[in-house]
């Protein structure tokens, strides 16, 4: 029920697994990817949330169709920026009945907060194969800062279009009720969100 903006958005060198199913990475490392600016490429891209329900188990989401930016300089990553957009009335946890409730305005209130968004204010790298993205996410009418922790998993031409992609993997955490989202928080429905990230992007024309 709580957002997570695994949305989120996405950040700067951030979230992302190439095509599942396709292996079409052939660099395997961020050095040697192409330098540019990627459109997310949304059928593949997976923005999922996780939350503790009644305390004995976890419950998951997802929101779909997003859509956004990545303008990459991998000799200088701290330079790189992300831009993400969600549609919230994409959420979709596999029941119809909860899916219209988590819609409405005791919870995400799709029709006042159309929009989940996350900008990248800051890339640092963490390692030879990832970085922590900060950014801003803005979810129900509320921007908060947040941390992504990406890793990069690969790039290289798409076995099926041919055109050049890259992928990332991220997770992060929020708190639903920073974003203004409290209903049964926290015992019922947990405060703390886990979000899980995964996106393709696809290199635009130069």
């Amino acid at each position: 029920m709580t957002p997570n903006p695994r949305s989120v958005a996405l950040p700067a060198v951030i979230a992302a697994a190439l095509a599942a199913g396709a292996a079409l990475a052939q660099t395997a490392a961020p050095a040697g990817v192409q330098a540019g600016t990627y459109a997310i490429e949304p059928i593949h891209t997976r923005v999922l949330f996780a939350v503790s329900h009644t305390g004995n188990s976890t419950w998951y989401g997802d929101f779909n169709h997003a859509s956004g930016t990545l303008t990459l300089d991998p000799k200088n990553p701290a330079a790189s920026k992300l831009e993400v957009s969600v549609p919230v009335d994409t959420i979709s946890t596999t029941n119809a009945v909860l899916d219209k409730e988590l819609k409405g305005a005791d919870w995400f209130d799709a029709a006042k907060f159309p929009t989940m968004t996350f900008r990248s204010t800051r890339i640092t790298p963490t390692g030879p194969q990832s970085a922590d993205v900060a950014g801003e996410l803005t979810l129900h009418g509320v921007t908060k800062p947040v941390v992504l922790h990406a890793r990069f998993k690969g790039a290289g031409p798409s076995p099926l279009s041919h055109a050049y992609m890259v992928g990332f993997d991220a997770t992060g955490e929020i708190k639903r009720s920073d974003f203004g989202i409290t209903k049964y928080a926290p015992v019922i429905v947990g405060d703390d969100v886990q979000l899980i990230l995964s996106a393709p992007f696809v290199k635009k024309p130069a």
